[in-house]
């Protein structure tokens, strides 16, 4: 079992949503410190000084960021400098529209962003280079898992992200580093992304995709915050978890190992 108290948490798109929920549940659960990322200054210095009203000064520290640019570098050195260390880097910023205008910036955002923001916790935590150890959290999606005409930008970007994780958390990796890397498949929750029109390639399939929408139960926030502190309490690296539809946590890695030992048939043969 890993604890919250007493670590310190960095986490991107945390002004709202997911991510702000979880900065909550972190802070009532003991955490030291929390570094919030987001693109939105007005909402997350909000935020922060909520925060630390409520627990005390210099709890939480908001910093700008965009995690598509170089931001990023900047957001890691401000928080090691405010708070000495991190213990765990949750990428949660993310895009779901596939809009011509929007997926370069999707895929910014959902694949370049959430890569590098593991690769700069990775090489800072990593104890065979002087780290002290930690988490990294990942978050993909349920459309990692299946196939949909829908959102086919999306979906590609978060199996990215599952892969990703999946591999860079691998027990020769984390043998060495010992920095956990989780992945976290959320089901459609209650957020900003699923409110108004989502963005299609045509609008064919935006039609298509708000009925979809609709018809599709939606998780609540709290349940997704709920699924991802319990797999950070327990999940090993590599692993990948499933929170849905109002569910508990699910562990899915022996499936998702399964669906790759059918897919290798023939590679090493």
């Amino acid at each position: 079992m890993f604890d919250v108290k007493d670590k310190v948490f960095l986490i991107t798109g945390a002004a709202s949503g997911i991510g702000a929920g979880v900065t909550r549940a972190l802070l009532d659960k003991g955490a030291k410190n929390v570094a919030v990322l987001d693109v939105n200054k007005q909402a997350g210095e909000a935020f922060a000084k909520e925060l630390n009203d409520k627990h005390g000064a210099e709890k939480v520290i908001f910093i700008k960021c965009d995690v598509a640019t170089n931001d990023l570098d900047e957001a890691f050195d401000e928080t090691v400098k405010q708070f000495g260390y991190i213990d765990c880097v949750i990428n949660n910023a993310g895009l779901m529209n596939d809009h011509p205008d929007i997926y370069e910036q999707e895929m910014l955002v959902n694949v370049s962003g959430l890569i590098k923001g593991s690769m700069k916790a990775y090489n800072l935590m990593r104890k065979d280079r002087d780290g002290r150890g930690g988490t990294i959290i990942n978050i993909s999606s349920i459309v990692a898992l299946i196939q949909t005409p829908l959102l086919p930008i999306y979906s590609a970007t978060k199996s990215a992200v599952l892969q990703f994780s999946n591999c860079l958390g691998m027990k020769q990796n984390y043998s060495r580093s010992d920095v956990r890397v989780i992945a976290i498949c959320f089901g459609i929750t209650d957020t900003n992304l699923i409110r108004g029109r989502i963005g299609c390639i045509d609008e064919a399939l935006e039609e298509r995709m708000m009925v979809a929408i609709k018809k599709f139960p939606a998780q609540c926030v709290d349940s997704a915050v709920e699924g991802l502190l319990a797999a950070y309490e327990k999940a090993d690296s590599g692993s990948t978890w499933l929170v849905t539809t109002d569910r508990p946590a699910e562990e899915i890695t022996n499936n998702v190992k399964k669906a790759f030992e059918i897919l290798g048939q023939g590679v090493y043969d």
